[in-house]
């Protein structure tokens, strides 16, 4: 039985011994030697105790006591009759256990906590299996005063970690029981398989696989985008069984086929549906969005004639999704406002230009740009130029007055949205314009008197000061900001009042008429469900101004930008004017542009300071401009291309030309010549091939390959694929999420890009949800590796164990213990004369004289 020494420093105490010794060797008592040696003892031996109990002496014992974790699989791949086998092996083994302790924990793909109580065991994510996880938890919680054990009771069919590994690096023996799998008749959509690339209208063989526990007949039906292509009826027989169809890839650059199976007997409808991704090459596609569709039939006429396929749509038409992005190699907004977009499709537009090498194009109008409320948002953020601008001097000065609902209901995201819209169309006017903010709940409160805008940080630092809370009385702040613009100096005049409520009644149409009648506009926002849409939008019209109705606080700022350039008449300049070249480029090959007919007009915009401006306007102002944003490119082209400021240029040939030329330009390259890419899916983890030739016929080596993986919840991952063969570039990564993967490969040799692809694959229903056997050569490897036993008896589980657990006994109370004793003995042996009390003659003292 050894002793150890838990804090061996305090042994330094001992020093206190020779401290001890002088006081003996110097002290004056006349009690016997033998006395105050013991004395002597005593106090050492205290010293001592003392030192031992705080260096933490424990006594180290062996024990044979066991303690045993049950990890118990109820996930769903698990049968219902397993349960009385559980319940019937665990009474048995615990009614075993003696003196020994266990504890439970009942798994899915995540472990619960361990529990003393087999009732209070918790399942936790009942979709997947990770016996890995739960041997890691089960470890951990075995106290390490105690010989371990694990039992396993589970299916052996795991959907995440590895639980071999987990087994070796925990070294404790791990035996397991089998259970059985879900006996209830299901049948599956195991695998879709389809090429990773065909040539348009090219038909390809999609080869469907669908496992069933039993023999039965149903429907399989498989969709693409537009709709159902085919449905047939078949008979399954038990195990596996495949079918192969053979559509015809359609025009989309990637499009998304759907198998259902529907008419069997079957328990679990999740796993009746399985997708598969073709990407197509043909035509480059461009999706062209416009406010009025028919405005741009010139324009997408244009391109199709110079080859290359448009899709027009309105503006509720804006891609939702990365796939549906994915099937254009450009995306062109003509005169769309950023009020048409939620915060999310911009984020999307982001990702498919940085990540994906996408193009995108603005064309201006009336409603881009600044005029458009693009200031500050993601979309400016791509654009080569910026949707503020520095204001002419000629330009009519404005003064504008913010009325901004500050009640209660305007709590939370909404304030700070609209005091960011506040500040945004604060930022947006020029030194002579003027500014003033009322907020209003039950009362109106000026936050900034009408001021110039030139003192811009001290209002900003205003706006940012207002708290919600209140009613919503709106007629008293209308009342003040038209009073205040009355006696303000300016060519232009304006009021924007936002609201999330109804208001208390007030005369609203005599207030807007008497600020019409006083060369005075109104525009009104409503945010959310609850607002008098009605009174609102009557308001603006009748004070000349716009009506917004905003659902999302999020498109508040974009609203205030677009209405401050619009109400402020700066940002459009319509005066006809002759394209001049800035920068030579190939896009403008054989265009003539010094010769072209003039433009009547355009957007201002400011050029951002790493941007190409490829043409300008009379005033310097950029025309056509771009550059790079990550993977892909930008454009920008200030003036539009339909009737209203290009009608000269429709008519003429170089229309189409010019058009097909900056969107080719623009648009993302993707080359499939000499470039094949296949990707599979295994063990959760996805695995991309691409196979690269030069136009010489010789193989691409020692190529930079970047692969850029975008997940189905919006995560990103960058990795560099490894070249392993001639030409052969490989790429892995784990596929743990379910849903549609995009992955974005780039080839760079001798800095120089030489391929870039775009692929996508998706990953359908949980792993858990498939027809599997018992993998019993998973559990019995996972015994053999630790030690412990495949297919134990219950009532062997708490059988004696060779091994022993090391027992700490701290020894720390019973040396205090000890030391008190001794301590009051050595205050006996100081304060009594034992001679005496013994009855001992004294020797007579000796003086000694000092001799003078």
């Amino acid at each position: 039985m050894p002793l150890e020494l838990t804090q061996p420093w305090y042994l330094l105490g001992l020093l206190a011994l020779p401290v001890l010794v002088w006081y003996y060797v110097r002290g004056l008592t006349d009690f016997a030697r033998w006395q105050r040696v013991a004395s002597l003892a005593a106090r050492g031996l205290v010293v001592g105790l003392l030192v031992l109990a705080l260096c933490g002496l424990t006594l180290i014992r062996p024990g044979h006591e066991q303690f045993v974790v049950f990890a118990i699989d109820e996930s769903l791949s698990v049968g219902e009759q397993n349960k009385a086998i559980v319940d019937d092996f665990l009474t048995k083994a615990t009614a075993a256990a003696g003196g020994n302790k266990y504890a439970f924990i009942r798994f899915g793909a995540e472990p619960g906590a361990i529990v003393a109580d087999r009732s209070l065991a918790s399942v936790i994510n009942a979709k997947g299996t990770n016996i890995a996880a739960a041997l890691e938890v089960s470890t951990a919680g075995i106290p390490p005063s105690y010989v371990p054990k694990i039992v396993v009771l589970s299916d052996g069919n795991q959907t995440a970690g590895d639980a071999i590994r987990a087994a070796l690096r925990g070294g404790v023996p791990i035996s397991t029981v089998p259970l059985l799998t879900s006996t209830e008749p299901e049948v599956q959509v195991s695998n879709v398989s389809v090429p990773a690339q065909v040539r348009e209208g090219e038909p390809f063989n999609m080869e469907i696989t669908i496992d069933s526990n039993h023999d039965d007949e149903g429907e399989i039906t498989v969709y693409d985008k537009v709709g159902q292509i085919s449905s047939q009826k078949f008979k399954v027989k038990k195990g596996e069984n495949k079918f192969t169809l053979r559509p015809k890839a359609v025009s989309a650059r990637s499009m998304e086929y759907t198998v259902r199976v529907t008419g069997f007997k079957d328990k679990l409808l999740d796993n009746n549906t399985a997708k598969a991704l073709v990407y197509t090459n043909g035509k480059p596609r461009v999706l062209l969005v416009d406010s009025d569709m028919k405005q741009s039939k010139d324009l997408a006429d244009a391109l199709e004639q110079e080859g290359i396929k448009v899709d027009l749509r309105p503006t509720q038409g804006i891609p939702e999704s990365l796939s549906d992005l994915q099937n254009y190699e450009l995306i062109a907004f003509a005169n769309v406002p950023a009020t048409s977009m939620s915060t999310r499709q911009m984020n999307l537009v982001r990702t498919y230009v940085q990540e994906l090498g996408g193009g995108l194009l603005m064309i201006g109008g009336d409603q881009s740009f600044g005029l458009g409320g693009y200031y500050k948002t993601t979309i400016e953020e791509i654009l080569p130029v910026r949707s503020d601008f520095e204001k002419e001097k000629e330009k009519p000065s404005i003064a504008m007055v913010l009325v901004i609902d500050k009640s209660g209901s305007m709590g939370g995201q909404k304030m700070e949205m609209a005091k960011d819209a506040a500040k945004a169309a604060v930022e947006l006017l020029g030194p002579r314009d003027k500014v003033g903010v009322i907020a209003f709940d039950g009362d109106l409160f000026w936050i900034a008197d009408i001021q110039p805008a030139a003192n811009k940080a001290q209002i900003l630092d205003k706006i940012s000061a207002i708290e919600a809370g209140g009613g919503t009385t709106m007629g008293p702040p209308m009342e003040a900001a038209f009073e205040a613009l009355q006696q303000t100096q300016s060519k232009l005049k304006h009021v924007i009042v936002l609201t999330d409520g109804v208001s208390e009644p007030a005369d609203f149409e005599g207030i807007a008429t008497n600020m019409v009648q006083s060369k005075m506009t109104c525009s009104t926002v409503a945010v959310g469900d609850d607002c008098d849409f009605k009174l609102l939008e009557n308001i603006a019209k009748i004070g000349n101004g716009r009506y917004y109705h905003s659902e999302d606080p999020a498109n508040i700022p974009q609203i205030f930008a677009k209405e401050t350039v619009t109400a402020s008449k700066s940002a459009i300049n319509e005066v006809p004017f002759t394209p001049i070249i800035q920068r030579s480029s190939a896009v403008l090959a054989d265009l003539n542009i010094e010769n072209v007919s003039p433009l009547f007009g355009y957007v201002t915009t400011r050029p951002k300071p790493t941007s190409e401006v490829i043409l300008a306007t009379d005033k310097g102002d950029p025309l056509l401009s771009w550059w790079r944003y990550g993977l892909g490119m930008s454009v920008a082209f200030t003036s539009d291309a339909k009737g209203r400021w290009a009608a000269e240029w429709v008519s003429q040939p170089l229309f189409g030309k010019f058009w097909a030329q900056v969107i080719r330009n623009a648009m993302r390259k993707s080359d499939a010549k000499g470039v094949f890419v296949q990707m599979t899916q295994k063990d959760g983890k996805a695995t991309v091939t691409l196979d690269a030739v030069k136009i010489d016929g010789n193989y691409l080596n020692e190529a930079t390959t970047a692969l850029t993986v975008l997940e189905p919840q919006g995560g990103e991952k960058k990795l560099t694929m490894t070249q392993t063969a001639p030409g052969r570039y490989v790429g892995e990564f784990p596929i743990d999420k379910t849903g549609t993967y995009h992955v974005q490969m780039n080839q760079d040799a001798k800095g120089q890009q030489a391929t870039q692809q775009s692929r996508g694959l998706v990953v359908n229903y949980d792993d858990e949800l498939r027809i599997r056997p018992t993998d019993e050569k998973l559990l019995e490897a996972v015994a053999k590796v630790s030690g412990g036993t495949f297919k134990p008896e219950p009532e062997a589980v708490f059988a004696p164990d060779e091994r022993t657990a090391t027992r700490p006994l701290p020894l720390w109370p019973y040396l205090l213990m000890a030391a008190m004793l001794v301590f009051l003995a050595d205050v006996a042996l100081r304060r009594i004369d034992f001679d005496l009390v013994l009855g001992r003659a004294k020797p007579p003292m000796k003086m000694v004289m000092a001799k003078r």
